[in-house]
């Protein structure tokens, strides 16, 4: 059977409306890659139609963020085996920035037995919300999106400047929840907004945080996969929107100096599929064992996963003191100088916020990470320090603070090895080390600022 014969009816109402009065003709046929870039394949709709499944070779997954190729794999490797690609129709949203009537696609990915590719970073995801599953639980998150509007930059030896909001001046900092600071892009917020709506999702909120044009959009909670797929979309969907404008959307951890980095918290809570009741929360409302068990799972664990929360050198110039990101693993109430932050919230909605992601994190990757430290706390039972009392920033101790000591923690960690997959860690590990010893070959202009004569 082709896709031809069905796969219109299999299309969301939201992107049924979208194509309503228009003639779709173009399917773009993509999946995220291990940076959480979209990779793929565009076709003419008609073809789409007519075709069964798509093939892409593995070592997608083995390129690094700079266009190289990590080292890894046995000798089949070299040869650049096929996956084969089919499509998660469930997935299927508009591109309402596209010149022509086009949708996106986000393909399962299989190797040629059949089997979910282990080292792909959604199938990975689905790995650890299954072994949740198995235990009768189901995971929920809900993703924090912070960004930075900036300045175009073509040149990448130059610092990156706020932009000009619409007044005309260029856009200061500390303008936290500053509902001025949110018109002054009012255009591209409008257009985020559109483009959202077209593709069928749903924004909780948008807040102007503390750092010069730093825009938050913070999504309801749900599906792990489903909301790391939105994460994923709305990547590009924010990057088209400022691109209408003048303007760039960049989601690096730490883009200007001086300036706070840019996170995605992620909450957390745990229900029992049987009864649908949040076991974070006893049946009088207070807090369950299950709870401080998750607790502990973060606070043990999250040391060896922040190689992927935090996947780039430039990942660690967000955990500073005072610049609003957590450099601890410590656990409070309504705390948000703690790494683990309890949000106030009625019972049945008691959740567990890590706050050490990095926007740079691949969503699937990072919340599949967190969510393997809490499920390894489920398993090991374990209680966790006392609630801490006070500001936390003091504590700076816990954190891996660079790539290289992050990447050795993480080949370290036999119990994350065992939640994420063996087959993932190695070649996650791979990539990270190969751009590790690209930076390295790069000379930065502090150093020949301050060493070119001086030394």
């Amino acid at each position: 059977m082709t896709q031809a014969e069905n796969w219109i009816e299999q299309l969301p109402q939201a992107v049924l409306d979208y194509l309503d009065g228009r003639r779709l003709e173009e399917v773009e046929c993509i999946v995220s890659d291990m940076p959480g870039i979209s990779r793929g394949k565009a076709m003419p709709a008609a073809k789409f139609a007519r075709s069964d499944n798509m093939f892409l070779p593995d070592s997608l997954y083995y390129q690094t963020i700079t266009g190289g190729w990590a080292d890894f794999g046995s000798e089949e490797r070299f040869t650049d085996p096929d996956m084969v690609l089919t499509p998660d129709f469930s997935t299927v949203t508009a591109a309402p920035w596209a010149a022509d009537t086009t949708i996106q696609i986000i393909h399962n990915v299989d190797d040629q037995q059949g089997k979910p590719v282990p080292f792909a970073p959604r199938n990975v995801l689905k790995s650890v919300v299954a072994q949740y599953a198995e235990l009768g639980l189901k995971a929920v998150v809900a993703p924090e999106l912070e960004f930075y509007l900036v300045e175009p930059n073509i040149d990448p030896n130059q610092p990156v400047e706020p932009p000009f909001g619409r007044s005309g001046r260029r856009v200061a900092k500390s303008q936290g929840y500053s509902m001025s600071a949110v018109d002054e892009f009012g255009p591209i917020i409008d257009d985020i907004y559109d483009f959202a709506e077209f593709q069928g999702f749903e924004i909780d909120t948008i807040i102007h945080e503390g750092g010069a044009g730093q825009i938050e959009i913070n999504l309801p909670h749900g599906d792990p996969v489903s909301l790391a797929d939105q994460v994923f979309y709305f990547k590009r969907l924010i990057r088209e929107a400022a691109l209408r404008h003048n303007c760039y959307a960049t989601f690096m951890a730490k883009p200007m100096e001086e300036q706070p980095g840019s996170a995605m918290h992620i909450h957390h809570s745990i229900a029992d599929i049987k009864t649908g009741r949040n076991i974070f929360s006893e049946d009088d409302g207070s807090e369950s064992q299950a709870f401080l068990h998750f607790i502990a799972g973060l606070q043990n664990h999250l040391p060896s996963a922040i190689a992927v929360l935090a996947p780039y050198v430039n990942s660690y110039r967000r955990y500073v003191p005072d610049f609003s990101a957590p450099i601890n693993l410590e656990w409070a109430r309504d705390n948000r100088t703690t790494g683990l932050r309890i949000p106030i919230s009625p019972p049945e909605a008691r959740r567990v916020e890590n706050r050490l992601a990095g926007m740079d994190c691949n969503p699937y990757l990072g919340i599949a990470a967190s969510l393997a430290c809490g499920l390894i706390g489920l398993k090991e039972a374990k209680l966790p320090r006392d609630e801490f009392k006070g500001n936390a920033y003091v504590n700076d101790e816990e954190l891996p603070l660079s790539m290289r000591e992050a990447l050795m923690k993480f080949e370290e960690s036999s119990a994350l090895e065992s939640v994420l997959g063996t087959e993932f860690c190695k070649v996650y590990a791979a990539v990270k080390w190969s751009e590790q010893d690209e930076y390295l070959q790069v000379i930065s202009p502090w150093e020949r600022e301050h060493l070119l004569t001086n030394v």
